[in-house]
């Protein structure tokens, strides 16, 4: 239990202290600790009036008069406007009692009644109460600043332990903020940092550490060093974690901590258990006794009641109270405002609720109502040569640039040199890296708008359902005003928060800058955006909320290398945070949704299949970042990957048990779809969601097309090492334990592939019964016209199963069955004297029907699997022949067929992209086998977008599966800012026409819609090459490449 100096929060430091906003009335903020300024009083109304201290993070203390019977939001409220906080909820007051146990102040509570306050000169702590495990979600730079304010704290106090090597990084990216570049002349030895405490033990060793780290950030901006002192404090392993002493159900003593992902328990300072929010059902408390209750089903734990046992019932339910606020805010969407119960006589157990904003929330109230700020006064704790900035201050909220020295998680692809960054016309002018000896005041001016929209088609071109619509701002920014370069830079932009996962959030200016002789540069500009009809346009919204990073100009790889087995490695990294991504929409989102009330027991099998799987690959997606962390560091240990992929092989008994038992889970899901209304609802209602960014039964599949991806993989290395290689032997015996999987795996996926074709393609369509029948394949849907003698050649949308030919008209989102024809019954006529081309005739029973397809190839490719298909149904015996469909009261003509079926179905809202629909919209058809393909091309990873009109480039995740490209700002986001489904597209490199003179960059084309990527690497760039084909069609290919891989090498 800490004592009462551990929130005095003293430094043993000659620093000054740090005065929060300019925009404070002077005389308010900013002095000594010890020193009490006192702000505007809350108007008396009556009552008793408290005379408060508050701490900030600084150290620097404030008055405040309050009511004593005010509730505890009076007091927050005003400390924030103090500060002028906009990103408030991330924050709390927080104070402790007589014994040292440390209480938040409950905001709906007056605070006259708040546990253990004392009313005699009370203290209070202003400080960071929510730890966000992405700092690039806090929008504004001062927030970010309060951040590393509440870092630093926790470092010199000892909360955040580390080894001294990460410790000597966080100080240095300390002193690198608040001192600026290291300069030998005013820095001869380390002893510059002995007045200042960083760590609680530091020593002069620690301190030649810092300097050292010190001397390489040169150039960083005190934002930067900002952000990677988050970005490096938030993957150490105690980051946000405050201890609450506690013990078991057999009296070991233990630590309790709750944060983001659930209550975590610690022996001393040892984590040895985490209890996820997923896996949790209810937390309560009873008198001192704390207990966990999870769910039932395969967590691996003894037991689904779990008891901590605390020193007494306040302590008790302080910790009970932290772990419904984390939870609030950080899993739920919105919380209930519930009036708070008045004290009854007999009462029902505690009303306590958060009350405050959701991260989703805070996220989503910042971007609607940004303002603009003031700059901020940082602290100027250190000396200042003359080299050094003399300005310190800093926009808030404005755009900035990080470069960590560090691999901190992934590798970026882009490292950004100081040159001028640009982003044309998204949003207005912003300004370029900063001179190491100036810094530079900005003022921001933002816009922010958001926008969802529903789903649309534009040009063919069809977008998510739940993602928000990219925006092209891709005009050419008209440059108005000019400023000295060599000056402090004083410049209004809108707000352009660009971030990344990879710690790189860039500052922009205009892509052409007039550069005049005397060195100065135009960097304002006002931008008039055109809207274009294109479904991946440049997030405009996204952007003005820090979406992705935009580059210009020359761009250095964070790592040189031509090393292929590194990028091999690193394709590993990045498609296994992917995949871990689509387990958990299984394991935590699809949880959570259906187990609000009694879960079907189809739905418990898939969850007791999909959790030891993502438990295994949370492990493996650690040792893969720690190994590609220790890769990029040049430590020649530990260039190497398939030691861990060998390890990983220990889990192959859970993937040989969910290959046996996924399609019965598959068949039993579909059961419990079509039988109980309640689930069908839920399951249409999560799908429309934006974390379900394919059809749920897509995710089911995840598993298996891993296996294929690992194999696909070795099979890379193993072309590439010698014999003689260190990781050569590993990769060998990891292929061979893989290889005795795949030829069952192989079968299974086939069959798994067709059901949940059939599954899907039922939920498309209305007008028939049971589509999913017993030993029914699906072979290809797809457009083709159907001529009729009234209206000419009409859209119609054809599936071809193993036993009859569908045809139907789409109907809103639906598609509504007009025919079938069995295929034992059917003929096929290719005639070259027909005006219409690429036309045949199809002869069923007394039925003819002329159809033509988009092109020869098309075609062909129909010509082929009806013949393929009719052979095959009239070589069956009698008895095997499948039952075709039986129609719901449904006629077959045209004219009449247009709603048929359409009335009696619920409509629902359009799932995610589906392939049905992207062949309707792009006139084009696929097939089983392409489907089979597809399932062996996945990827994921950083791609650099061009702008149509400018030279900029948008830097953004890109995950492509399931035929379509989604974008994301970072790996770390949940849902996808948007899709781009990539059939009927070509892919290919630019020509002398398209101007592009970068290295790396693929050509994505439909009709006029044109589109650049830029990879990091030669290996990447091939890749890309390779997925993408796989998925795109070309009207050129021959019948045979269209039914084989990539020609790509490998």
């Amino acid at each position: 239990m800490m004592n009462d100096s551990s929130l005095s929060h003293s430094r043993a430091s000659s620093c000054s202290k740090l005065p929060h906003s300019h925009s404070t009335p002077v005389g308010v903020d900013g002095g000594v600790v010890g020193c009490s300024r006192t702000p505007p009083t809350t108007p008396k109304k009556g009552g008793k009036m408290l005379a408060i201290r508050v701490q900030m993070l600084d150290d620097s203390i404030t008055m405040f008069q309050v009511q004593a019977k005010a509730v505890g939001r009076v007091l927050f409220d005003q400390v924030c406007k103090q500060l002028h906080l906009l990103e408030a909820d991330y924050f709390g007051l927080e104070y402790q009692d007589s014994s040292g146990t440390r209480y938040w102040l409950d905001l709906e509570k007056p605070l006259a009644r708040q546990v253990g306050l004392t009313l005699v000169d009370p203290l209070l702590y202003f400080c960071v109460k929510f730890y966000t495990p992405d700092p690039a979600q806090l929008e504004e730079e001062f927030t970010r600043y309060l951040f590393c304010l509440q870092i630093k704290r926790d470092l010199s106090q000892g909360h955040i332990q580390c080894n001294e090597n990460t410790a000597a990084l966080m100080a240095s990216y300390i002193v690198q903020a608040e001192c600026g570049d290291f300069v030998a002349e005013d820095y001869p030895d380390a002893s510059y940092l002995s007045t200042y405490k960083f760590v609680p033990h530091q020593d002069r060793d620690l301190e030649r550490r810092i300097m050292e780290n010190h001397k390489k950030h040169a150039g960083q901006s005190p934002a930067e060093a900002d952000l990677n002192l988050l970005e490096t404090a938030r993957r150490c392993e105690l980051y946000g974690m405050k201890m609450h002493p506690a013990k078991d159900h057999e009296g070991v003593p233990l630590n309790l901590s709750v944060a983001h992902m659930g209550i975590v328990v610690f022996q001393n300072y040892t984590k040895i258990n985490t209890f996820s929010w997923a896996k949790i059902r209810k937390i309560s408390f009873k008198r001192k006794r704390f207990l966990i209750k999870l769910h039932p089903e395969g967590y691996g734990y003894y037991k689904d009641t779990v008891e901590f046992f605390f020193e007494g019932r306040n302590e008790c339910k302080n910790f009970w109270k932290k772990c419904v606020e984390n939870h609030g805010f950080f899993r739920c969407s919105t919380v209930k405002k519930v009036p708070r119960q008045r004290t009854r006589v007999l009462s029902r157990g505690s009303s306590f609720r958060y009350s405050g904003k959701t991260q989703k929330q805070m996220v989503e109230f910042v971007r609607e109502n940004y303002v603009k700020r003031q700059t901020f006064q940082r602290s100027q704790s250190f000396r200042h040569s003359s080299s050094v900035h003399s300005s310190v201050a800093t926009n808030v909220g404005g755009s900035i640039s990080a470069h960590p020295l560090l691999p901190l998680g992934d590798s970026s692809i882009v490292s950004l040199s100081c040159g001028s960054m640009s982003l044309a016309g998204v949003g207005g002018p912003v300004v370029g890296s900063q001179s190491p000896t100036v810094r530079r005041q900005l003022q921001t001016n933002p816009q922010m708008t958001t926008a969802t929209v529903a789903p649309t088609v534009i040009d063919n071109h069809i977008m998510s359902t739940p993602v928000e619509v990219l925006t092209n701002g891709d005009e050419q920014p008209e440059e108005k005003a000019v400023v000295n370069g060599s000056s402090p830079v004083h410049v209004t932009t809108h707000h352009n928060n660009l971030h990344d996962n990879n710690n790189v959030v860039v500052a922009l200016v205009s892509s052409t800058p007039n550069h005049k002789a005397n060195g100065t540069v135009n960097h304002y500009s006002e931008v008039s955006l055109t809207p274009d009809l294109s479904p991946l346009k440049s997030i405009k919204d996204e952007l003005n909320k820090g979406s992705g990073d935009l580059v210009d100009g020359e761009v250095k790889k964070k790592r040189n290398t031509s090393d292929r087995a590194y990028f091999i490695a690193k394709e590993i990294l990045m498609t296994e945070r992917t995949y871990r991504k689509d387990l958990e929409v299984i394991n935590l989102w699809f949880r959570d949704e259906v187990c609000k009330e009694e879960c079907p027991s189809s739905v418990d099998a898939l969850l007791n299949l999909i959790d030891p799987l993502h438990d295994a690959h949370c492990l493996v997606l650690r040792d893969v970042e720690l190994r590609l962390a220790a890769w990029e560091t040049k430590n020649t240990q530990q260039q190497r990957i398939a030691d861990i992929l060998l390890r990983a092989c220990d889990y192959l008994p859970l993937y040989e048990n969910y290959v046996d038992r996924h399609l019965e889970v598959l068949e039993q899901l579909d059961t419990e779809y079509r039988t109980n209304p309640k689930f069908e609802q839920v399951y249409r209602d999560f799908e429309t969601q934006k974390i379900c960014y394919l059809p749920l039964t897509a995710f089911v599949l995840k598993p298996l097309h891993r296996l294929f991806h690992y194999t696909h993989l070795l099979d890379r290395l193993l072309r590439h090492y010698s014999k003689d290689h260190v990781d050569y032997e590993d990769c060998l015996s990891a292929r061979e334990r893989l290889g005795e999987l795949q030829p069952h795996l192989s079968d299974q996926l086939r069959h798994s592939e067709n059901f949940v074709a059939l599954c899907e393609l039922q939920r498309d369509t209305v007008g028939f019964d049971y589509l999913a029948a017993p030993q029914r394949q699906f072979l290809r849907q797809g457009c083709l016209n159907k001529f009729s003698t009234r209206k000419g050649y009409l859209q119609r949308m054809f599936f071809l199963f193993s036993d009859v030919l569908l045809y139907t008209n789409r109907v809103g989102h639906l598609f509504s069955v007009h025919g079938q024809l069995p295929l034992h019954t059917l003929a096929i006529e290719e005639r070259c004297d027909t005006p219409t081309a690429n036309s045949f005739i199809i002869y069923g029973g007394n039925r003819v029907l002329t159809l033509a397809a988009s092109s020869e190839e098309e075609k062909d490719k129909w010509l082929e699997d009806l013949t393929e298909a009719i052979d095959y149904s009239k070589n069956l015996p009698i008895d095997e022949k499948i039952s075709y469909l039986s129609l719901k009261s449904c006629s077959s003509s045209d004219d009449v067929m247009d709603k048929c079926g359409v009335e009696e179905h619920k409509v629902s809202p359009q799932r995610s992209n589906t392939t049905v629909h992207v062949c309707w919209h792009r006139n084009t058809s696929l097939s089983m086998e392409d489907t089979l393909r597809a399932a062996h091309n996945t990827l994921s990873g950083y791609l650099l977008r061009k702008f149509k009109n400018s030279n900029g480039w948008q830097k953004l995740w890109v995950v492509f599966t399931n035929f379509c490209l989604f974008f994301y700002k970072t790996f770390q986001d949940d849902c996808p800012l948007a899709s781009l489904p990539l059939l009927g597209y070509t892919v290919s490199t630019p020509n002398e026409k398209d101007a592009i003179h970068k290295d790396f960059v693929f050509k994505l084309q439909f009709k006029n819609h044109v589109y650049f990527f830029r990879a990091e690497s030669e290996y990447t760039f091939s890749r890309w090459m390779e997925v993408i084909s796989s998925a795109t069609q070309h009207a050129g290919r021959t019948r045979l490449f269209s039914r084989k891989d990539s020609a790509l090498d490998d």
